[in-house]
């Protein structure tokens, strides 16, 4: 082993402070197994990127880093997309080959462990329910699941805004649904005129896209209680941080839906969390897994938000890590936050690939051991990957090809029974798990519909059938019909006013007009007579006119 080398990955990677251990570094295809490559806790909310091909252990290295975390007392919060993060909850096998093999090329002691572990579920059917209320949620992010154009995200902002104005509190997908259909008839559109009105073919879209997205299920995402973010930064009464585990295993098909919630759940966490400032270790970390998603046609304000609010989390305490196939799946906005980067191996079978590759190596500081990085990309091993991450003063560490540790809890899923044991057991099972439904649009909007049915029957004379006065009662279309009649009386005496200001504005310009026909006539009165002076005739002319008018003839 070239002891330049271990020279210096021992000076690149000393610490003094609790830190991260990801493993040792190699050269050659030979381990240093006497340095150890660490990340400062210090240094976990700089944010980071795990990258690598299908199969070669990025999981598992979110798995060790989540491990270390919690172990630190530190809060974390794991997308687990495929159900193979569930194992953390266990301790390791340590009967392993495979594992036993790993240790002894490291050199190092393995402890088999569990984790506290809470998991979380959008259906409720694998962990504690995650719900958000529309309110909360937001057009932007709602426009995201929506798929929504430029034109129909805007639409979708106003009705938001028109809620808000007259305290229509938007809950569920049924309060927008009753107030899009509201707001698509002729009282809802004459009260939707100040803020710039909708066209029928928009609001067409809009109710379209939502019934298909209640259709699949995804009213349930929807209503209250709300999620609070603050139940993912609980930590254990021995000071161990509690991993939170959201499954979404049962929501894949949904892919829009469950990413665009987790963006929410970061979002949440911006506006609750304050100023904190360098810490010595986070207060949370946030693991996002096949981050791809979370950027697949992704609109430019959307994208924007994610780079906004990765900017400025890292002052609140709040560590995020995406976890993905490629570096260029992340936009490049958003990869220059990014502080800390885990590379495992990648494969270049296409074209695409192969510029992915180049692009990759070519975000990598230099390195004398590594001077061609692409190929040592492609062939690292699987539980191997290049790291570089920040040092406590911000320059980042040299480059090392690391083989990392295993985690210390069970790589892979728990079995069924299991699994379900811990999440009938959960803390927050019960605070989440009955949906309520307080006062919110849908019933306020119906309560004025049933108002404006009462005041129609009210106001209509009782017609009788022989002499026996009806008594049904009034029904929803009278009272929109009533509405609409209350709607239009307003629009008539408005169009009343503006026609009697049209009348005052022409009676004024007709006099106007008048006064400037006066003056001219003047004026041509006066320049007619200069002319006249001009001429003796014209003189006796004047002398006569003037003679006529003072009684001198």
């Amino acid at each position: 082993m070239d002891q330049a080398f271990i020279q210096a990955m021992q000076t690149g990677y000393a610490l003094d402070e609790p830190a991260l251990t990801l493993g040792s570094p190699m050269l050659g295809g030979e381990v240093a197994s006497q340095v150890q490559v660490r990340m400062a806790l210090a240094m976990v909310n700089r944010h980071g990127l795990i990258a690598g091909a299908t199969g070669t252990g990025k999981t598992k290295s979110l798995q060790l880093m989540a491990g270390q975390l919690s172990d630190a007392g530190v809060p974390v919060f794991i997308s687990d997309i495929k159900g193979d993060v569930t194992g953390i909850a266990a301790p390791g096998d340590a009967t392993d080959t495979r594992l036993q093999a790993r240790v002894a090329s490291l050199g190092m002691t393995y402890r088999p462990e569990a984790h506290p572990v809470e998991f979380l579920s959008l259906s409720g059917q694998l962990g504690a329910t995650v719900r958000a209320s529309l309110h909360s949620f937001g057009p932007l992010l709602l426009s995201k699941v929506l798929e929504l154009n430029d034109t129909q995200s805007a639409v979708l902002t106003l009705v938001f805004r028109y809620c808000d104005d007259n305290q229509l509190a938007l809950l569920d997908l049924a309060d927008l649904r009753t107030t899009l259909q509201y707001l698509g008839s002729d009282a809802g559109k004459a009260a939707l005129a100040d803020y710039g009105g909708m066209s029928d073919a928009t609001l067409g879209v809009l109710l379209r896209d939502l019934i298909t997205l209640e259709a699949s299920g995804a009213a349930k995402f929807f209503g209250e209680p709300e999620f609070d973010v603050l139940d993912l930064m609980r930590t254990t009464p021995d000071g161990k941080g509690i991993v939170s585990v959201l499954e979404l295993s049962d929501v894949m098909d949904q892919p829009q839906l469950f990413s665009t919630f987790m963006l929410w759940m970061l979002a949440q966490l911006y506006h609750v969390l304050p100023e904190m400032g360098d810490l010595p270790k986070p207060k949370l970390a946030f693991f996002f897994d096949e981050a791809h998603l979370l950027f697949d046609q992704a609109s430019k304000p959307l994208l924007d938000q994610i780079e906004l609010t990765a900017r400025l989390i890292r002052s609140k305490g709040v560590g995020v890590y995406f976890s993905t196939q490629a570096p260029t799946d992340v936009p490049d906005a958003v990869l220059a936050q990014l502080g800390n980067r885990v590379q495992h191996a990648l494969r270049a079978f296409t074209p695409n690939d192969a510029d992915a590759l180049r692009k990759a190596s070519r975000t990598f500081p230099s390195s004398t051991f590594y001077p061609q990085v692409d190929q040592v990309i492609t062939s690292l091993g699987i539980g191997e990957a290049l790291v570089t991450v920040l040092a406590p003063n911000g320059v980042p560490t040299p480059l090392a090809a690391t083989r990392l540790e295993p985690p210390d809890s069970l790589m892979g899923a728990l079995d069924a029974a299991t699994f379900q044991g811990l999440v009938a057991s959960g803390s927050l099972r019960a605070k989440y798990g009955t949906p309520v439904d307080p006062q919110s649009a849908r019933e306020i909007i119906t309560a004025r519909i049933q108002q404006a049915q009462a005041a129609a029957a009210q106001a209509a004379p009782a017609p009788t059938t022989g002499g026996v006065a009806p008594t049904a009662a009034p029904t929803y279309a009278q009272g929109v019909q009533a509405e609409r009649a209350r709607q239009a009386a307003i629009r008539a005496q408005q169009a009343e006013a503006r026609a009697e200001q049209a009348q005052a504005k022409a009676a004024a310009k007709a006099q106007a007009a008048a006064e400037r026909e006066r003056q001219r006539s003047i004026d041509t009165g006066i320049r007619t007579a200069g002319r006249i002076l001009t001429s003796r005739t014209g003189q006796d002319v004047v002398r006569s006119v003037f003679g006529t008018l003072f009684g001198k003839h």
